[in-house]
């Protein structure tokens, strides 16, 4: 229950049916049409909610079945009312419909999909950015989220991907550090041109150079760039970028995974801006 105007009690929706109209609505959610169409996703999970709100999110709705909730569900729920959001409480039959995680723990929300306009991106001097071009799997994208989060990215631009940023999997997968780090989405030329109209150099992760990822200065406004889980990045990716780089690699095969791949870079990256700094 919430306090509206003047001390009045407010008691919140109760949804028990996992045939109410309301839940369709919400799997609807699942589906990336729905998502642009609606400008709307759904997130799962306490700490995700928490974080988003951190970062200036305001959910449309808060969904929670209070015998799943863990210690921290509450506070989350009470922090979605307090900036406005309408709050429904599920049965926990009704709340197994719509989940999507294995052991949820009674949270879910409508929130605004994730990801900015070009024309609302302004990066800082020597900025340090993310590039992910045609990348598949939502798992890698969100641990990338986690990655560019972690180092302190001022941005990641998903360049011709074939998932969003608004796909409940990526939110999961980013811990919700989606609604915390800036990301935008577009076309690979869109975003080499955009890049390139601020002097942010690419730097490009291949196996097929010469030149080790240590041996590049990322001290100024840089791009790493990873590509696509099978193919990795296009030749038209790699021949507009300024520099071409590998990680070395002394096994049997000659790639990483992608999200470990940009991880790696990043955080060369990082050391080399930390001891600049």
């Amino acid at each position: 229950m919430g306090v509206g105007h003047a001390g009045q009690v407010m008691t919140d929706l109760h949804i028990t049916s996992p045939a109410n109209p309301r839940l369709k609505e919400l799997l609807g959610l699942r589906r990336r049409r729905t998502r642009e169409q609606t400008g709307t996703t759904v997130l799962e999970g306490t700490e995700e909610l928490r974080l988003a709100i951190e970062a200036g999110v305001t959910p449309f709705a808060v969904y929670h079945c209070p015998e799943l909730m863990h210690e921290a569900g509450p506070q989350a729920v009470d922090a979605a009312r307090a900036v406005g959001a309408e709050v429904i409480s599920l049965s926990r039959e009704a709340f197994a419909k719509v989940s999507y995680r294995e052991g949820p723990d009674g949270v879910l929300a409508t929130v605004p999909a994730p990801g900015r306009p070009w024309d609302e991106i302004e990066l800082p001097a020597h900025p340090f950015v993310l590039v992910v071009e045609g990348v598949e799997k939502p798992g890698n994208l969100g641990a990338m989220l986690r990655t560019a989060d972690a180092v302190g990215a001022d941005l990641v631009i998903a360049a011709d991907c074939v998932t969003d940023w608004g796909n409940p999997n990526v939110i999961r997968s980013s811990k919700g550090t989606v609604f915390a780090v800036p990301v935008v989405s577009g076309t690979r030329e869109q975003a080499w041109t955009w890049l390139a109209e601020r002097g942010v150099m690419v730097v490009a992760t291949t196996p097929d150079t010469d030149r080790l990822h240590t041996d590049v200065d990322y001290r100024s406004g840089v791009a790493v760039a990873v590509g696509s889980e099978k193919y990795g990045l296009t030749q038209e990716a790699l021949a507009g970028a300024a520099e071409r780089v590998r990680i070395p690699m002394v096994g049997r095969v000659n790639s990483l995974n992608v999200a470990t791949s940009a991880a790696v870079v990043l955080y060369e990256a990082v050391r080399q801006r930390s001891a600049q700094r």
